[in-house]
Protein backbone atom coordinates (compact mmCIF):
# COMPACT_ATOMS: atom_id res chain seq x y z
CA UNK A 1 0.00 0.00 0.00
CA UNK A 2 1.29 3.63 -0.79
CA UNK A 3 1.76 5.97 1.36
CA UNK A 4 0.10 9.12 0.93
CA UNK A 5 1.92 12.30 -0.19
CA UNK A 6 1.02 14.63 3.07
CA UNK A 7 2.37 11.92 5.26
CA UNK A 8 5.91 11.35 3.51
CA UNK A 9 6.04 15.25 4.11
CA UNK A 10 5.20 14.57 7.91
CA UNK A 11 7.39 11.82 8.83
CA UNK A 12 10.60 11.34 7.09
CA UNK A 13 11.27 8.63 4.68
CA UNK A 14 12.16 5.56 6.68
CA UNK A 15 11.09 6.72 10.15
CA UNK A 16 8.12 4.29 10.07
CA UNK A 17 8.20 0.95 9.01
CA UNK A 18 5.62 -0.41 7.44
CA UNK A 19 4.26 -4.11 8.79
CA UNK A 20 6.01 -5.94 5.49
CA UNK A 21 9.09 -3.44 6.32
CA UNK A 22 9.20 -4.89 9.46
CA UNK A 23 8.11 -8.64 9.04
CA UNK A 24 10.89 -8.43 6.44
CA UNK A 25 13.45 -7.71 8.87
CA UNK A 26 12.55 -9.80 11.60
CA UNK A 27 13.09 -12.57 8.66
CA UNK A 28 16.05 -11.51 7.47
CA UNK A 29 17.36 -11.77 10.88
CA UNK A 30 15.94 -15.11 11.73
CA UNK A 31 18.01 -17.12 8.80
CA UNK A 32 21.07 -15.44 9.78
CA UNK A 33 20.78 -17.08 13.22
CA UNK A 34 22.65 -20.74 13.85
CA UNK A 35 20.70 -20.58 17.50
CA UNK A 36 18.63 -23.45 18.62
CA UNK A 37 16.00 -20.24 18.52
CA UNK A 38 15.48 -16.35 17.64
CA UNK A 39 13.38 -13.68 18.91
CA UNK A 40 13.61 -10.42 17.52
CA UNK A 41 11.70 -7.25 19.03
CA UNK A 42 12.61 -3.89 16.75
CA UNK A 43 10.66 -0.56 16.64
CA UNK A 44 11.06 2.75 14.63
CA UNK A 45 9.36 6.13 15.65
CA UNK A 46 9.07 9.52 14.55
CA UNK A 47 8.50 12.45 17.73
CA UNK A 48 8.10 15.95 17.49
CA UNK A 49 7.86 18.73 20.14
CA UNK A 50 7.93 22.12 21.75
CA UNK A 51 8.86 22.89 25.26
CA UNK A 52 8.26 26.49 26.99
CA UNK A 53 9.45 27.83 30.61
CA UNK A 54 8.99 31.23 31.69
CA UNK A 55 6.80 32.40 29.35
CA UNK A 56 8.79 32.01 26.50
CA UNK A 57 9.52 29.23 23.90
CA UNK A 58 12.44 27.54 24.75
CA UNK A 59 13.02 24.30 22.54
CA UNK A 60 11.28 22.62 20.06
CA UNK A 61 12.79 19.78 17.57
CA UNK A 62 11.73 16.48 15.90
CA UNK A 63 13.70 12.44 16.44
CA UNK A 64 13.53 9.70 14.41
CA UNK A 65 14.91 6.55 16.24
CA UNK A 66 14.89 2.90 15.55
CA UNK A 67 15.52 -0.42 18.20
CA UNK A 68 16.25 -4.08 17.64
CA UNK A 69 16.61 -6.82 19.99
CA UNK A 70 17.60 -10.09 19.27
CA UNK A 71 17.37 -12.89 21.81
CA UNK A 72 19.65 -15.86 20.80
CA UNK A 73 19.01 -19.09 22.59
CA UNK A 74 20.88 -22.52 22.90
CA UNK A 75 18.34 -24.66 24.93
CA UNK A 76 18.22 -22.72 28.05
CA UNK A 77 20.60 -20.20 27.82
CA UNK A 78 19.82 -16.81 26.07
CA UNK A 79 21.36 -13.79 25.64
CA UNK A 80 19.97 -10.17 24.01
CA UNK A 81 22.06 -7.97 21.67
CA UNK A 82 20.63 -4.50 21.02
CA UNK A 83 21.22 -1.81 18.05
CA UNK A 84 19.52 1.21 16.97
CA UNK A 85 21.29 0.40 12.86
CA UNK A 86 19.04 -1.23 10.74
CA UNK A 87 22.11 -2.10 7.98
CA UNK A 88 22.43 -5.65 7.24
CA UNK A 89 26.06 -5.42 8.89
CA UNK A 90 24.78 -3.82 11.72
CA UNK A 91 21.93 -6.80 12.11
CA UNK A 92 24.29 -9.65 11.24
CA UNK A 93 26.89 -8.25 14.07
CA UNK A 94 24.06 -8.30 16.20
CA UNK A 95 23.03 -11.77 16.01
CA UNK A 96 26.49 -13.24 15.88
CA UNK A 97 27.21 -11.54 18.94
CA UNK A 98 23.72 -12.47 20.58
CA UNK A 99 25.04 -16.16 20.06
CA UNK A 100 28.34 -15.80 21.22
CA UNK A 101 27.10 -14.04 24.44
CA UNK A 102 24.28 -16.62 25.10
CA UNK A 103 26.62 -19.96 24.83
CA UNK A 104 28.18 -17.83 27.68
CA UNK A 105 25.64 -17.65 29.68
CA UNK A 106 23.87 -19.52 32.59
CA UNK A 107 21.25 -21.35 32.49
CA UNK A 108 18.08 -19.88 32.53
CA UNK A 109 15.64 -22.61 34.75
CA UNK A 110 12.32 -20.21 33.59
CA UNK A 111 13.18 -20.25 30.28
CA UNK A 112 9.95 -20.88 27.80
CA UNK A 113 10.23 -22.09 24.26
CA UNK A 114 9.55 -19.25 21.29
CA UNK A 115 5.60 -18.92 20.62
CA UNK A 116 4.10 -20.27 17.68
CA UNK A 117 2.04 -18.17 15.70
CA UNK A 118 -0.91 -16.03 17.16
CA UNK A 119 -3.96 -14.17 16.48
CA UNK A 120 -4.54 -10.36 18.08
CA UNK A 121 -6.98 -7.99 17.92
CA UNK A 122 -7.06 -5.27 15.76
CA UNK A 123 -6.88 -2.08 16.98
CA UNK A 124 -6.78 1.20 15.07
CA UNK A 125 -4.35 3.60 17.52
CA UNK A 126 -2.67 5.27 14.20
CA UNK A 127 -4.38 8.55 13.31
CA UNK A 128 -3.15 10.65 10.14
CA UNK A 129 -4.50 13.77 12.06
CA UNK A 130 -1.47 13.46 14.88
CA UNK A 131 1.32 12.09 12.14
CA UNK A 132 0.55 14.97 9.62
CA UNK A 133 0.96 17.68 12.03
CA UNK A 134 3.60 20.17 11.45
CA UNK A 135 5.52 22.99 13.63
CA UNK A 136 2.66 25.61 13.28
CA UNK A 137 0.37 23.95 14.88
CA UNK A 138 2.74 22.59 17.56
CA UNK A 139 3.68 26.12 18.12
CA UNK A 140 -0.20 27.40 17.96
CA UNK A 141 -1.39 25.42 20.57
CA UNK A 142 1.63 26.16 22.86
CA UNK A 143 0.27 29.35 22.26
CA UNK A 144 -2.76 28.78 24.35
CA UNK A 145 -1.02 28.77 27.04
CA UNK A 146 1.66 31.35 26.34
CA UNK A 147 -0.40 33.95 25.26
CA UNK A 148 -2.88 34.70 27.82
CA UNK A 149 0.11 34.49 30.36
CA UNK A 150 1.92 37.00 28.69
CA UNK A 151 -0.60 39.10 28.37
CA UNK A 152 -1.97 38.68 32.09
CA UNK A 153 1.73 39.40 33.59
CA UNK A 154 1.12 37.71 36.69
CA UNK A 155 1.94 34.34 35.91
CA UNK A 156 4.44 32.02 34.37
CA UNK A 157 3.67 29.00 31.95
CA UNK A 158 6.08 25.76 31.60
CA UNK A 159 4.78 23.09 29.35
CA UNK A 160 6.12 20.13 26.96
CA UNK A 161 3.84 19.24 24.12
CA UNK A 162 5.22 16.05 22.08
CA UNK A 163 3.20 14.54 19.15
CA UNK A 164 4.61 11.80 17.55
CA UNK A 165 3.87 8.46 15.62
CA UNK A 166 5.78 4.82 15.84
CA UNK A 167 5.54 1.04 15.21
CA UNK A 168 6.60 -1.86 17.19
CA UNK A 169 7.14 -5.30 15.99
CA UNK A 170 7.81 -8.70 17.24
CA UNK A 171 8.93 -12.06 15.56
CA UNK A 172 10.67 -15.89 15.89
CA UNK A 173 12.22 -18.42 14.03
CA UNK A 174 8.67 -20.49 14.96
CA UNK A 175 7.01 -17.75 12.57
CA UNK A 176 5.20 -15.57 15.10
CA UNK A 177 4.99 -12.12 14.02
CA UNK A 178 3.13 -9.12 15.74
CA UNK A 179 3.30 -5.83 14.11
CA UNK A 180 1.27 -2.38 15.91
CA UNK A 181 1.88 1.06 14.59
CA UNK A 182 0.32 4.28 16.85
CA UNK A 183 -0.01 8.01 17.07
CA UNK A 184 0.51 9.52 20.37
CA UNK A 185 0.19 13.43 21.71
CA UNK A 186 0.78 14.40 25.18
CA UNK A 187 0.91 17.95 26.19
CA UNK A 188 1.03 18.63 30.04
CA UNK A 189 1.29 22.15 31.48
CA UNK A 190 2.47 23.96 34.95
CA UNK A 191 1.87 27.43 35.80
CA UNK A 192 3.13 29.39 38.36
CA UNK A 193 2.00 32.82 39.86
CA UNK A 194 4.66 35.35 39.98
CA UNK A 195 4.72 35.77 43.69
CA UNK A 196 5.87 32.31 44.17
CA UNK A 197 2.40 31.35 45.87
CA UNK A 198 0.44 29.52 43.34
CA UNK A 199 0.74 26.91 41.21
CA UNK A 200 -1.74 25.03 39.01
CA UNK A 201 -1.51 22.03 36.54
CA UNK A 202 -3.30 20.37 33.75
CA UNK A 203 -2.63 17.83 30.85
CA UNK A 204 -3.93 15.51 28.20
CA UNK A 205 -2.83 12.51 25.96
CA UNK A 206 -4.77 11.16 22.86
CA UNK A 207 -3.85 9.29 20.15
CA UNK A 208 -5.74 12.31 18.01
CA UNK A 209 -4.33 15.42 17.91
CA UNK A 210 -7.88 16.57 17.05
CA UNK A 211 -9.43 15.14 20.12
CA UNK A 212 -7.25 17.38 22.58
CA UNK A 213 -8.43 21.21 23.34
CA UNK A 214 -5.75 22.52 23.85
CA UNK A 215 -6.81 26.10 24.73
CA UNK A 216 -9.11 24.67 28.27
CA UNK A 217 -6.01 22.61 29.12
CA UNK A 218 -3.99 25.92 29.10
CA UNK A 219 -7.36 27.80 30.88
CA UNK A 220 -7.79 25.14 33.16
CA UNK A 221 -3.71 25.36 34.43
CA UNK A 222 -4.02 28.77 34.35
CA UNK A 223 -6.85 29.10 36.76
CA UNK A 224 -5.73 26.73 38.99
CA UNK A 225 -2.61 28.49 39.65
CA UNK A 226 -4.80 31.89 40.35
CA UNK A 227 -7.14 30.24 42.38
CA UNK A 228 -4.48 28.42 44.77
CA UNK A 229 -2.31 31.55 45.85
CA UNK A 230 -1.59 32.26 49.46
CA UNK A 231 -2.27 28.81 50.74
CA UNK A 232 -3.17 28.73 54.24
CA UNK A 233 -2.89 25.29 56.60
CA UNK A 234 -5.08 22.80 57.47
CA UNK A 235 -4.51 20.68 60.60
CA UNK A 236 -3.55 17.21 58.93
CA UNK A 237 -6.31 14.31 59.50
CA UNK A 238 -8.21 12.08 58.17
CA UNK A 239 -10.66 14.10 55.44
CA UNK A 240 -13.21 13.85 52.62
CA UNK A 241 -11.46 14.14 49.45
CA UNK A 242 -12.44 14.50 45.73
CA UNK A 243 -9.44 13.40 43.86
CA UNK A 244 -9.49 14.54 39.95
CA UNK A 245 -8.93 11.85 37.33
CA UNK A 246 -4.93 12.24 37.54
CA UNK A 247 -4.94 11.92 41.32
CA UNK A 248 -7.04 8.80 41.09
CA UNK A 249 -4.66 7.64 38.51
CA UNK A 250 -1.47 8.20 40.19
CA UNK A 251 -2.46 5.79 42.85
CA UNK A 252 -5.08 3.48 41.60
CA UNK A 253 -2.71 2.41 38.66
CA UNK A 254 -0.47 1.32 41.27
CA UNK A 255 -2.91 -1.87 41.87
CA UNK A 256 -1.68 -3.60 38.27
CA UNK A 257 2.01 -3.76 39.62
CA UNK A 258 1.01 -5.74 42.44
CA UNK A 259 -1.71 -8.32 40.68
CA UNK A 260 0.97 -10.47 39.45
CA UNK A 261 0.07 -14.30 40.09
CA UNK A 262 3.46 -15.49 41.24
CA UNK A 263 3.48 -12.58 43.83
CA UNK A 264 0.01 -14.01 45.61
CA UNK A 265 0.78 -17.51 45.15
CA UNK A 266 3.98 -17.24 47.06
CA UNK A 267 2.71 -14.82 49.99
CA UNK A 268 4.25 -11.55 48.89
CA UNK A 269 1.42 -9.46 47.97
CA UNK A 270 -1.87 -8.08 48.99
CA UNK A 271 -3.42 -10.48 47.04
CA UNK A 272 -2.17 -13.19 49.21
CA UNK A 273 -4.44 -15.66 50.88
CA UNK A 274 -3.63 -16.10 54.58
CA UNK A 275 -2.82 -20.14 54.96
CA UNK A 276 -1.57 -20.16 51.07
CA UNK A 277 -3.17 -19.12 47.87
CA UNK A 278 -4.33 -15.83 46.46
CA UNK A 279 -7.75 -14.00 47.00
CA UNK A 280 -9.02 -14.56 42.78
CA UNK A 281 -12.84 -14.35 43.58
CA UNK A 282 -13.28 -12.35 46.96
CA UNK A 283 -14.27 -8.74 47.43
CA UNK A 284 -11.50 -6.55 47.86
CA UNK A 285 -12.82 -2.91 47.17
CA UNK A 286 -16.29 -1.41 46.96
CA UNK A 287 -18.40 -2.58 44.80
CA UNK A 288 -18.96 -0.04 41.66
CA UNK A 289 -14.66 -0.30 41.00
CA UNK A 290 -14.46 -2.50 37.93
CA UNK A 291 -10.75 -2.54 36.52
CA UNK A 292 -9.63 -3.64 33.31
CA UNK A 293 -7.32 -3.72 30.37
CA UNK A 294 -8.43 -3.88 26.23
CA UNK A 295 -6.58 -3.20 23.93
CA UNK A 296 -9.34 -1.86 21.52
CA UNK A 297 -11.30 -0.07 24.01
CA UNK A 298 -11.98 3.68 22.42
CA UNK A 299 -10.24 5.67 25.21
CA UNK A 300 -7.56 3.61 25.43
CA UNK A 301 -6.40 1.92 22.36
CA UNK A 302 -3.04 0.17 23.12
CA UNK A 303 -0.98 -2.12 21.77
CA UNK A 304 -2.50 -5.89 21.00
CA UNK A 305 0.31 -7.99 22.14
CA UNK A 306 2.89 -7.92 25.07
CA UNK A 307 6.74 -8.08 25.17
CA UNK A 308 7.01 -11.70 24.30
CA UNK A 309 4.27 -11.79 21.51
CA UNK A 310 1.24 -13.23 23.83
CA UNK A 311 -2.36 -12.11 22.70
CA UNK A 312 -4.07 -9.04 24.98
CA UNK A 313 -7.67 -9.04 24.54
CA UNK A 314 -9.97 -7.50 27.27
CA UNK A 315 -8.92 -8.99 30.66
CA UNK A 316 -11.26 -7.89 33.58
CA UNK A 317 -9.17 -7.51 36.87
CA UNK A 318 -11.40 -6.31 39.50
CA UNK A 319 -15.27 -6.56 38.73
CA UNK A 320 -17.92 -5.11 40.92
CA UNK A 321 -15.21 -5.22 43.63
CA UNK A 322 -14.21 -8.35 43.54
CA UNK A 323 -10.73 -9.72 42.63
CA UNK A 324 -11.10 -11.50 39.06
CA UNK A 325 -7.77 -12.49 38.17
CA UNK A 326 -4.38 -11.84 38.33
CA UNK A 327 -1.57 -11.68 35.33
CA UNK A 328 0.34 -14.74 34.82
CA UNK A 329 3.16 -15.09 33.04
CA UNK A 330 4.04 -17.72 30.75
CA UNK A 331 6.15 -19.66 33.27
CA UNK A 332 3.80 -19.23 35.98
CA UNK A 333 1.16 -20.07 34.44
CA UNK A 334 2.63 -23.72 32.70
CA UNK A 335 3.88 -24.25 36.94
CA UNK A 336 0.09 -23.14 37.83
CA UNK A 337 -1.70 -24.88 34.90
CA UNK A 338 -3.60 -21.96 34.22
CA UNK A 339 -3.82 -19.56 31.32
CA UNK A 340 -0.96 -16.89 30.81
CA UNK A 341 -2.68 -13.58 30.62
CA UNK A 342 0.25 -11.18 28.89
CA UNK A 343 1.46 -8.02 30.13
CA UNK A 344 -0.71 -5.70 30.64
CA UNK A 345 -0.51 -2.64 28.33
CA UNK A 346 -2.92 -0.13 29.26
CA UNK A 347 -5.59 0.30 32.48
CA UNK A 348 -9.13 1.55 32.95
CA UNK A 349 -11.40 1.89 35.78
CA UNK A 350 -15.05 2.27 34.72
CA UNK A 351 -16.47 5.93 35.57
CA UNK A 352 -19.74 6.90 37.08
CA UNK A 353 -21.98 10.16 36.39
CA UNK A 354 -20.97 12.30 39.19
CA UNK A 355 -19.50 15.79 37.99
CA UNK A 356 -16.72 17.10 40.56
CA UNK A 357 -19.43 20.20 40.75
CA UNK A 358 -21.53 17.62 42.34
CA UNK A 359 -19.41 15.98 44.47
CA UNK A 360 -18.06 19.28 46.17
CA UNK A 361 -21.53 20.41 46.39
CA UNK A 362 -22.57 17.14 48.31
CA UNK A 363 -19.55 17.97 50.38
CA UNK A 364 -19.80 19.35 53.94
CA UNK A 365 -16.23 19.33 54.92
CA UNK A 366 -13.70 17.82 52.95
CA UNK A 367 -10.19 18.75 50.40
CA UNK A 368 -9.99 18.41 46.67
CA UNK A 369 -6.76 17.66 45.15
CA UNK A 370 -5.35 18.08 41.68
CA UNK A 371 -2.63 15.12 41.62
CA UNK A 372 -0.29 13.50 43.37
CA UNK A 373 4.01 13.25 43.27
CA UNK A 374 6.89 11.65 44.74
CA UNK A 375 5.22 8.46 45.71
CA UNK A 376 7.53 5.45 48.04
CA UNK A 377 5.98 2.60 48.47
CA UNK A 378 5.87 2.43 52.52
CA UNK A 379 4.04 -1.63 52.46
CA UNK A 380 3.79 -3.71 49.63
CA UNK A 381 1.67 -6.11 51.49
CA UNK A 382 -1.16 -3.42 51.65
CA UNK A 383 -0.09 -1.49 48.66
CA UNK A 384 0.51 1.76 51.09
CA UNK A 385 2.11 4.53 49.55
CA UNK A 386 3.52 7.70 50.72
CA UNK A 387 3.45 11.06 48.68
CA UNK A 388 2.32 14.46 48.60
CA UNK A 389 -0.49 16.54 46.73
CA UNK A 390 0.48 19.25 43.83
CA UNK A 391 -0.56 21.98 41.82
CA UNK A 392 -3.72 23.46 43.30
CA UNK A 393 -5.00 21.62 46.50
CA UNK A 394 -8.37 23.40 47.95
CA UNK A 395 -10.87 23.17 51.04
CA UNK A 396 -14.58 22.46 50.98
CA UNK A 397 -16.88 24.02 53.16
CA UNK A 398 -20.55 23.86 53.14
CA UNK A 399 -20.82 22.45 49.64
CA UNK A 400 -17.82 25.31 48.01
CA UNK A 401 -14.65 25.50 47.89
CA UNK A 402 -13.63 28.07 50.28
CA UNK A 403 -9.54 28.42 49.82
CA UNK A 404 -6.69 27.25 48.72
CA UNK A 405 -4.65 25.18 51.29
CA UNK A 406 -0.64 24.49 51.78
CA UNK A 407 0.40 20.60 49.98
CA UNK A 408 -0.05 17.82 52.34
CA UNK A 409 1.60 14.65 52.87
CA UNK A 410 -0.70 11.09 52.55
CA UNK A 411 -0.30 7.91 53.82
CA UNK A 412 -2.95 5.81 51.74
CA UNK A 413 -3.45 2.34 49.87
CA UNK A 414 -5.29 2.38 46.57
CA UNK A 415 -7.21 -0.77 48.14
CA UNK A 416 -8.07 1.66 51.31
CA UNK A 417 -8.58 4.21 49.14
CA UNK A 418 -11.31 2.76 47.00
CA UNK A 419 -13.51 0.52 49.51
CA UNK A 420 -13.71 3.98 51.18
CA UNK A 421 -15.37 5.50 47.68
CA UNK A 422 -18.60 7.42 47.92
CA UNK A 423 -19.14 8.87 44.20
CA UNK A 424 -17.43 8.58 40.96
CA UNK A 425 -17.46 10.33 38.42
CA UNK A 426 -16.46 10.38 34.23
CA UNK A 427 -13.68 8.62 33.26
CA UNK A 428 -10.88 10.21 31.40
CA UNK A 429 -7.61 9.07 29.83
CA UNK A 430 -4.61 10.65 31.87
CA UNK A 431 -1.72 12.27 30.43
CA UNK A 432 1.10 11.53 32.80
CA UNK A 433 0.95 7.94 33.61
CA UNK A 434 3.29 5.25 35.47
CA UNK A 435 2.05 2.19 34.14
CA UNK A 436 3.81 1.87 30.88
CA UNK A 437 0.82 2.29 28.89
CA UNK A 438 -2.88 4.01 28.17
CA UNK A 439 -4.33 4.93 31.95
CA UNK A 440 -7.98 5.81 31.82
CA UNK A 441 -9.52 7.28 35.12
CA UNK A 442 -12.88 8.47 37.27
CA UNK A 443 -12.44 11.84 39.34
CA UNK A 444 -13.62 9.82 42.91
CA UNK A 445 -15.04 11.20 46.01
CA UNK A 446 -13.79 9.09 49.06
CA UNK A 447 -13.99 9.40 52.75
CA UNK A 448 -11.22 9.40 55.52
CA UNK A 449 -8.52 9.98 53.28
CA UNK A 450 -5.06 9.91 55.48
CA UNK A 451 -3.29 13.08 55.52
CA UNK A 452 -0.03 12.48 57.99
CA UNK A 453 1.16 16.18 57.40
CA UNK A 454 1.72 19.85 56.15
CA UNK A 455 4.37 20.40 52.82
CA UNK A 456 5.99 23.69 52.75
CA UNK A 457 6.62 23.09 48.82
CA UNK A 458 3.73 24.72 46.72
Amino acid sequence: MSTPKSLREAIPAGALLSRAEAQAIVERVVKMSRADSINVSLGTNYNTNVRFADNQMSTAGSVVDAGVAVQSSFGPKHAVVTTNDLSEESLRRCVQQSEVLARLAPDDPEAMPELEPQRYVDVNGYMDTTANIGAAERAQAALTALAPARKAGDIKAAGFLVAGAGCGALGNSKGMFAYHRSTSVNYTLTVRTTDGTGSGWAGADHPDWKQIDFEKVSTRAIDKARSSRNPAAVEPGRYTVILEPQAVGDLAQLISGYADARLADEGRSPFAKTGGGNKVGEKIVDSRVTLFSDPADAQLLAQPFDGEGLPIARQVWVENGMLKQLQYSRFWAKKQGKAPTGGTTSLKMEGGSASIDEMIRSTQRGILVTRLWYLREVDPRTILYTGLTRDGTFLIEEGRISRAIRNLRFNESPLFMLNNLEMLGAAERLAGTEAGGAVVMPAIKVRDFNFTSLSEAV
